[in-house]
């Protein structure tokens, strides 16, 4: 068993989609003292391999419904107590699971990202520091559509139409409400490095405090 003095630090990252949060977590994994392990929520979506074509477009891939909640929050855990676990692999181009999982040993610190990051509140406890990534919804729709067009293989119409139809309002009720359990705000806008050093400072701070 870990000593308690000896368990990771989990830093949580919330904000909208395309806010900037991967961007921040994978510089922070950087600048951190000491091995940093990246927890996404991205691997935790549902499968939904036999889903027909047709139903998987008018999937809410936005709400938390869509997410393994369960699984990602009992992993987060064991990661939080210093034990290693077993992460699914995603596959965005067919919403599926892949069949092998990808080991994933806890760091030093751990930056865990996710649209709901702050959302549920058996997570909340687990961070050391709470930060959330505020950006403009027309800068987050830009990135979404480069990011989904590129990586993801969608069409410029299926972005824009999910944007609208479900990024956007479940950002509303799920995502922005949750600004309010954060230690930190950040302008996912401003240059990465102002936020990381934001970052940084405030976790010397809480460490000094505590």
């Amino acid at each position: 068993m870990v000593e308690v003095a000896d368990r990771p630090r989990l830093i949580g990252v919330a904000g909208p989609s395309c806010s900037g949060k991967t961007t921040l977590a994978r510089l922070l994994a950087q600048r951190l003292p000491g091995p940093t392990t990246i927890f996404s929520f991205d691997s935790y979506y549902r499968d939904f391999a036999n889903l027909p074509t047709a139903a998987k477009a008018r999937f809410n891939f936005d709400a938390p419904e869509a997410l393994d909640s369960e699984l990602l929050i009992r992993q987060l855990e064991s990661l939080a107590r210093g034990e290693s676990i077993e992460r699914p692999i995603y596959r965005f181009e067919t919403h599926s699971r892949a069949a092998e999982c990808e080991h994933l040993d806890p760091g030093r610190h751990i930056v865990v990202e996710g649209l709901f990051a702050l959302h549920w509140e058996r997570l909340r406890p687990l961070y050391s520091l709470s930060v959330f990534v505020r950006a403009d919804d027309r800068l987050c729709l830009e990135r979404r559509l480069t990011r989904d067009v590129a990586e993801r293989g969608r069409t410029q119409k299926s972005v824009l139409s999910q944007y609208e139809e479900q990024v956007r309002p479940m950002s509303h009720r799920y995502v922005l409400p949750s600004q309010k359990y954060a230690d930190l705000v950040v302008d996912g806008g401003a240059p990465i490095a102002e936020s990381t050093a934001a970052v940084l400072s405030k976790l010397d701070r809480h460490a000094f405090d505590s």
